[in-house]
């Protein structure tokens, strides 16, 4: 079953790695094809961030690792797309 996109909850140091050098890392990872990196909170120590990866057949294990070997840590795996093609969510509505 192909990994197509994943949305993760990655935290990194203020500091380091920069987000240049983060989607640069993810983005050479197999079977990535695209990386969105979106802060969503700063504190004194830590910027939290939503990163979007989008490709044919992404190695979810080579791009946990790759991210961690950067210093950055992954809180959660929030949203995964996985099949034939890309399927976007459709909120329920009540």
């Amino acid at each position: 079953m192909p990994v197509r996109r994943l949305v993760l909850d990655v935290d990194k140091t203020i500091d380091e790695p920069d987000l240049i050098h983060l989607a640069s890392v993810i983005e050479s990872v197999s079977g990535v094809k695209a990386v969105n990196i979106a802060v969503t909170e700063i504190d004194i120590e830590t910027v939290g961030t939503n990163v979007t990866v989008e490709g044919d057949d992404i190695d979810v294990g080579a791009l946990t690792e790759a991210i961690q070997r950067t210093g950055a840590v992954v809180h959660s795996i929030d949203e995964i797309v996985a099949g034939a093609y890309l399927l976007d969510n459709k909120p329920r509505s009540r």
